[in-house]
């Protein structure tokens, strides 16, 4: 019977040799030079293989906006002293966030319950005990302020209530319109409605340093009084009369509803009369800046003509 071979002896393989077991040999090294990929080559104009890795740490954090009062005492005390607040944002009810809610209250200052990731986020990271409180940059006046203005002049009232203009770009606007038309002041709402920020001011392109604005609780009830002291109101809405067929010469107030809703149906209700303007075109409104600009310089127009 024939010897089967074994099987090693039927290949023919060449292996490189060894030195003593420790380290490679030359012929070792040069099988795993020729296996190894190959390093891509750097190029003069990619600059991602000099870029530096960037830490977690380096990251910027949330910067406090300057307009925004954190920290119980802070808050308590710009209450107590009167500042203009626009809103407070809080996260519980309890301990001395009860004597400051209480405070906001009294004075109409809307509140705003929020998370506290929240205000983490409004307070740069800072302490903020659960209360941050957003100022005004800017002062406001009051009805009264703008009716003295218009004495002061010696000049019937010409005065732009906004009902949920809540666009700053849109207040802004209009009080460019409003001062250079000669308008006497605002009124706007303490809830929805934009408050005099630096956005505004740039909107108005300097017309906020001109134009008294006065914030008010109740628009509607604000709305009472002046008609008591002789001034008719008008709303600019749909279903009126052309605003240039109505009589707006003399002492006027005229109402600017949010692009959105409109004006309210109460504050609708309050006015004297409703004043339109005809849409013929394929949109059926316009933005609440250029609707009021369109009907502040009509009453400036026919102010003008009453004089002649």
């Amino acid at each position: 019977m024939a010897k089967v071979k074994n099987r090693r002896d039927n290949h023919n393989i060449k292996r490189p040799k060894s030195s003593a077991g420790y380290g490679e040999s030359g012929g070792t090294r040069e099988l795993r030079e020729k296996r190894a990929p190959k390093e891509p080559q750097k190029r003069s104009f990619d600059r991602s293989y000099d870029r530096p890795s960037r830490a977690k740490n380096d990251r910027p954090a949330f910067e406090k906006d300057e307009n925004v009062i954190i920290g119980r005492n802070p808050v308590t005390e710009a209450l107590k002293a009167g500042r203009e607040v626009d809103k407070l944002l809080v996260t519980s009810r309890e301990g001395s966030m009860i004597k400051i809610l209480a405070m906001a209250k009294e004075q109409g200052i809307p509140v705003m319950y929020v998370e506290k990731a929240a205000l983490d986020r409004i307070s740069g990271g800072q302490a903020h005990q659960g209360v941050a409180a957003y100022v005004s940059p800017y002062s406001y006046s009051t009805v009264e302020d703008i009716l003295a203005r218009a004495a002061e002049r010696d000049e019937d009232p010409f005065i732009i209530i906004l009902d949920g203009i809540e666009d700053p770009h849109n207040l802004g606007a209009i009080m460019r319109s409003a001062e250079c038309a000669g308008a006497h002041g605002i009124i706007i709402p303490k809830r929805h409605s934009a408050t005099l920020t630096e956005t505004v001011a740039k909107a108005s392109a300097g017309a906020i340093e001109y134009m008294p604005v006065a914030k008010v609780t109740n628009i509607a009830q604000t709305i009472d009084e002046l008609k008591d002291m002789g001034i008719w109101v008008a709303a600019c809405d749909m279903g009126g009369m052309e605003y240039y067929r109505s009589d707006v010469s003399g002492k006027i107030a005229v109402v600017i509803g949010s692009e959105g809703f409109g004006i309210s149906k109460l504050v609708k209700e309050k006015c004297d009369f409703v004043v339109s303007m005809p849409m013929v075109g394929k949109i059926n409104s316009l933005n609440a800046s250029n609707a009021a600009a369109i009907i502040i310089y009509e009453i400036r127009k026919q102010r003008d003509l009453k004089r002649i």
